[in-house]
């Protein structure tokens, strides 16, 4: 794929192809003569697939392993545990898709119908969509570039069979490249709620998430808030708590503070997470006592409450 420039004005910009970050740019021409502005047919045609979905909810790190998708997989337990709320998990992570491992769906395939792809489901209220289930093996590599990636995550938006849904939760692979440019762009008229940025409490990680939060700015797309994942270790025994990841530059309650977001909330260390999704199980049900569950459970009502606000403001917005 094309790479732009770090300071694009985007292709519907009057500024398209004519600013000075365009110079050298291999798309100048293309945006200059306003041929790239023109919208892709798909974003209205998944702008009516969502209007079954209430709550689009994307999770999101600029750094890989620091449990996005474990965070996504439990947010989809916790979430789905009431009986009259329908979930879906979305697997975004075209190179990496741990999903059905974690879900316990690993082996599972994709059925069509006549209105599209069938979601692969944990329960009757909660159904979970990845490329894993169209590879042949777990261990196949996917080796493609940006358009057959985005062409794909296209074809998941347009092409599944969600039916009414509460809630869609998006995991993505890390980074703020062309996974995260096309669900956006493919989901904005279709309204996201917003994103759940997930960290751990080092530099290392908090600077990547920066990044992360510049991308959610840049693309107006709303922050939920932040989780610090990883955060200590509580011994089982003693109940003592050890920083394994030790927040040397104040960790994410530093950085919320001088971004001004909400941190949603601290999430600990526990070896039963690996294990439980090692198993394919919920940790939620495996561990109900670990103060991780207690955190899971405080993080996942505070999305609930930031959805069902902004769901009251959307609809006061059309009445009005």
């Amino acid at each position: 794929m094309e790479e732009v420039p770090h300071d694009c004005p985007g292709a519907d910009s009057a500024q398209a192809g004519r600013g000075a970050s365009c110079q050298g740019c291999p798309n100048q021409r293309l945006c200059a003569s306003g041929a790239g502005a023109t919208p892709d047919p798909a974003i209205e045609e998944i702008k009516e697939k969502m209007k079954t979905v209430k709550h689009k909810i994307l999770v999101l790190s600029g750094k890989g392993g620091v449990g996005k998708s474990t965070f996504s997989a439990h947010l989809a337990h916790g979430l789905a545990e009431d009986e009259n709320t329908q979930v879906a998990l979305l697997d975004i992570d075209i190179c990496g898709p741990s999903i059905p491992k974690i879900m316990g769906l690993e082996g599972e395939q994709v059925h069509q119908s006549g209105s599209g792809w069938s979601p692969v489901y944990v329960d009757e209220n909660l159904g979970v969509m990845s490329i894993g289930f169209l590879l042949s093996s777990p261990d196949d590599a996917v080796i493609w570039r940006g358009p057959k990636k985005n062409g794909m995550i296209k074809q998941f938006l347009r092409d599944v069979d969600w039916g009414e849904v509460d809630y869609l939760i998006v995991d993505t692979p890390p980074g703020t490249s062309d996974e995260h440019l096309s669900v956006v762009q493919y989901l904005t008229a279709a309204r996201i709620d917003g994103a759940v940025l997930v960290t751990t409490p080092q530099e290392v990680s908090l600077q990547d998430v920066r990044k992360e939060i510049n991308f959610c700015r840049k693309v107006k797309l709303p922050i939920i808030g932040v989780v610090e994942n990883m955060s200590g270790f509580i011994c089982p025994n003693c109940k003592k708590e050890s920083q394994i990841f030790p927040p040397t530059t104040g960790g994410a309650a530093a950085m919320c503070h001088d971004l001004k977001l909400p941190l949603l909330g601290r999430v600990p260390l526990d070896p039963h997470i690996g294990k439980s999704c090692d198993k394919g199980q919920s940790f939620l049900v495996e561990a109900p006592d670990s103060p991780a569950t207690v955190a899971y459970r405080s993080i996942i009502q505070r999305i609930q409450e930031f959805c069902n606000l902004h769901q009251s403001k959307e609809e006061n917005l059309i009445s009005s």
